[in-house]
């Protein structure tokens, strides 16, 4: 049966990595506010998110986070109709938080609580733009933890998985690639930046194959592709500025390591691109979605778009600040969840390796 809401204010939280992020939405569409407390300054020197450390700093930042996302919407606790949370998946003492807290509003304001998947999160950030998806739509949720393909066949909550990465996720990938040519974190805006000063044909990475002939992705040999690249031709990275690499301009680097960089990206994007597309043709799909932090990227829009124009596809994207980790679309699925009846308990705790 459908949870009757006392009103439309939805609160989200997200806490799954290093984002701590709160925000109102006035359902099913209206983003009163958007709160995001970056841990990205904590986490720099170390070239990646440290866990002991993201769930301390979310502890510290949570009260505020979510006080702020009220204040900034112009309304109170007791205006609330209902909580959404992330419950994974990501890093457990990380969501450890965030569903604590949801849990303890939920209980306190006597209102009902929805767990939400932090992947349906991203793929729902995509209806927070507009009144209508064409489906079925096929969504590329690409970002640092993830990169799968699902496919939504009605606006019912229900996920066919159709592809995911057998190792690294892209962004992941581009992480452990800046790092190595000592680049800063995170490293995909840094290697975005820098890919538009090389020549993206100056070397070649072979696209990989499954051996099972799934559409299944895989990013390591990208990686590993580069690293060898340096140690065959001697390439040093940059020398860190502070211990915590760098974000250089272009002039910092060689004609080389931008060629680097860039050809790297160019089999990255080019991999994704083919994939989605070669699926979104076997699916009949009627649009695809472009979700998550790697999004973001300039040449995977570019490349994304293009080929949808040529199969006669839109393609759809969102703002940055959606397509990257927050809480509006945890609360716009979360509302979902709450109109079809799909309530969360008390007990409800975390689960690092959640899938949809």
């Amino acid at each position: 049966m459908p949870t009757s809401l006392k009103s439309d204010l939805i609160l989200g939280i997200e806490s799954s990595c290093d984002e701590t992020a709160a925000a109102i939405l006035r359902a099913p569409r209206g983003i009163l506010s958007s709160i995001v407390a970056s841990q990205i300054p904590i986490h720099r020197r170390y070239g990646g998110v440290v866990p002991d450390l993201a769930a301390r700093q979310h502890l510290l930042a949570i009260d505020t986070v979510v006080k702020e996302a009220l204040e900034k919407a112009g309304c109170r606790f007791e205006d609330l109709g209902g909580v959404a949370v992330t419950y994974g998946p990501g890093l457990v003492g990380c969501l450890l938080v965030g569903i604590q807290v949801a849990k303890a509003i939920a209980y306190a304001l006597e209102i009902p609580l929805a767990s939400v998947n932090h992947l349906e999160g991203h793929i729902r950030s995509l209806f927070l733009d507009r009144a209508e998806v064409p489906l079925p739509a096929l969504t590329l949720v690409v970002s640092g933890g993830h990169t799968a393909l699902y496919l939504s066949r009605r606006d019912d909550g229900r996920y066919d998985t159709l592809a995911r990465t057998r190792d690294d996720a892209a962004g992941e990938a581009y992480d452990k690639v800046a790092r190595s040519l000592g680049l800063g974190y995170p490293g995909g805006p840094i290697l975005d930046r820098l890919a538009r000063h090389g020549d993206p044909r100056r070397f070649a990475f072979g696209r990989p194959k499954m051996s099972d002939g799934s559409d299944d992705f895989s990013f390591s040999g990208f990686k590993t592709a580069v690293l060898r690249h340096m140690e065959s031709t001697g390439m040093r990275p940059l020398e860190p500025l502070d211990g915590a690499g760098r974000d250089p301009d272009p002039t910092d680097c060689a004609k080389e390591m931008l060629d680097l960089i860039a050809s790297f990206q160019e089999g990255v994007v080019d991999n994704l691109v083919r994939t989605t597309m070669k699926v979104a043709r076997a699916t009949r799909a009627a649009s695809i979605g472009l979700a998550g932090g790697v999004a973001c990227n300039s040449r995977l829009r570019e490349k994304m778009a293009a080929a949808g124009v040529e199969i006669g596809l839109p393609v759809l994207t969102t703002s940055f600040a959606l397509t990257t980790d927050n809480a509006a679309m945890i609360a716009e699925a979360g509302y979902r969840h709450l109109l079809r009846g799909e309530t969360a308990g008390l007990d409800l705790g975390p689960d690092p390796s959640a899938v949809i």
